[in-house]
């Protein structure tokens, strides 16, 4: 059983919720104002038979993301006439967003189809939350033709409950203006042929002048550490994910060698940097004030959007090269009282109409094998977006490790990570304490969640 007052918490959290966002559960009505469930749920008879009404949530990381969203919608509706989508957007995803659908949970209030972050996928499957859909997705869609990252994701005991929409990797880009005008060449986009971090740092300490630093985006955020960390051969967790191992020799060398780069080198500046110029990390490499940014495989969207003359390459390796994989899932919420129109719903979301329209913009990667196929790429690459450089890289994201975020057991490991870093990357927090605060805290996360879910 849960523990009383975390209950209590909950409940009084969701209640709030399922009043602002309008997808509470409990009751629907038809047109003729009788009930029938699930008030998000709404069935409306129409002439040519009943509508369907489902209900969607998710969170909106751009603009740009919520219009592929709506517009995928749009498509699905023209479609199946017979069903209705109502998504809402809830926020910019995240803690909040995790927490909001944890309480929901707690509630019976969950949406019909809701994204689920994949850090946050185990918690919701622990906690009874989201369909089982292992029986419909044996029937129609084939687990091998997923990436390895996206199946291992996916997968919990031999089980699914949702689809992993698509994914998402940390890279490199580079302003090629400011490569140009420096006379350096532009890194390679083969991994093969790709930059260390020898020779990342001696290029960005190279481009670096009085108006430009050479890089950004190492120390950010555990979306491009882990990747890092996994490059050098560290380990986030034991082999069952019941125990953060952070605190490591492999580790300690990769957090060094990132303060470095910006305390030593003075070639990376930190968050503060950009806040008192009031510039976005994309908006500093569009500009060139920075010529190299580490940030997620999404941003290439919003960067060709501006038209500047961008590149892309792998992220500098450690010991191998390699990048991390992953993204959030698509389930369906076990009180659903739709739950067949919610799978259409979802089967479509994981097809080429909507993930290969997602990916054309240039936002997400697919996540199935045969998408990487040649004969496949015209349904969804975008050579105004992806370019020549990008089809180097195509196996480097196929074959992406699963990022060990994903996997864990607690949704608070992220957000711990942040923190401490923060700490010892802005205010100096001595290296070691901070890998053992890192490692004690999550380990005590994970001890809380696994008491709650008795």
């Amino acid at each position: 059983m849960m523990k009383k007052k975390s209950l209590v918490s909950i409940l009084t959290l969701s209640m709030a919720i399922s009043l602002l966002s309008g997808c509470g559960g409990g009751s629907a009505k038809k047109n003729d104002g009788s009930t029938t469930g699930n008030s998000a749920n709404k069935t409306t008879e129409t002439s040519d038979g009943e509508v369907v009404e489902i209900t969607f949530m998710g969170w909106e990381a751009s603009p740009l993301e919520t219009k592929a969203v709506e517009d995928g919608i749009a498509e699905f509706e023209k479609q199946n006439p017979n069903i209705k989508v109502n998504y809402t957007p809830a926020g910019k995803g995240g803690s909040d967003y995790n927490a909001k659908m944890i309480a929901s949970a707690a509630a019976g209030s969950l949406p019909d189809v809701l994204f689920v972050a994949s850090d946050t996928y185990r918690d919701m499957v622990a906690r009874g939350a989201i369909e089982d859909l292992t029986d419909m997705f044996d029937s129609e869609l084939s687990f091998n033709d997923y990436i390895e990252s996206s199946k291992q994701i996916m997968e919990v005991d031999g089980r699914v409950y949702g689809l992993h929409s698509c994914t998402v990797s940390p890279i490199a880009y580079y302003n090629k203006d400011v490569f140009d005008a420096a006379g350096i060449k532009y890194p390679s986009a083969d991994p093969a042929d790709s930059w260390t971090i020898e020779e990342f740092r001696d290029i960005a300490k190279k481009l670096t002048t009085d108006d430009i630093y050479g890089c950004y985006g190492l120390e950010n955020v555990a979306d491009t550490l882990n990747a890092q960390l996994l490059s050098n051969n560290g380990k986030r967790y034991n082999d069952d994910y019941t125990k953060s191992i952070i605190n490591s020799p492999e580790n300690k060398e990769v957090l060094k060698i990132i303060k470095e780069i910006r305390t030593v080198d003075k070639s990376m500046p930190d968050a503060t940097t950009l806040d008192s110029v009031g510039m976005t990390s994309k908006q500093m490499l569009q500009t060139g004030k920075v010529a190299i940014l580490i940030d997620g495989s999404w941003s290439m969207q919003e960067l060709a959007d501006t038209g500047m003359n961008v590149g892309i390459a792998p992220m500098p390796s450690y010991a191998r090269v390699t990048t991390t994989g992953q993204a959030h899932v698509h389930s369906i919420s076990k009180t659903s009282k739709h739950k067949e129109e919610a799978w259409k719903f979802l089967k479509f979301l994981a097809g080429y109409d909507y993930l290969g329209a997602v990916c054309h913009t240039g936002l997400w990667m697919p996540n199935r094998i045969s998408f990487y196929e040649e004969e496949n790429w015209d349904k969804w690459m975008n050579p105004d977006i992806h370019g020549e450089d990008y089809k180097l890289m195509l196996n480097y994201f196929k074959n992406a490790e699963v990022d060990p975020s994903a996997l864990q057991k607690t949704a608070k490991g992220r957000d711990i990570v942040i923190e401490e870093t923060d700490m010892y990357f802005k205010q100096d927090q001595d290296l070691n304490q901070t890998l053992e605060n890192i490692d004690r805290r999550i380990n005590e996360a994970i001890q809380e969640n696994l008491e709650d879910m008795k």
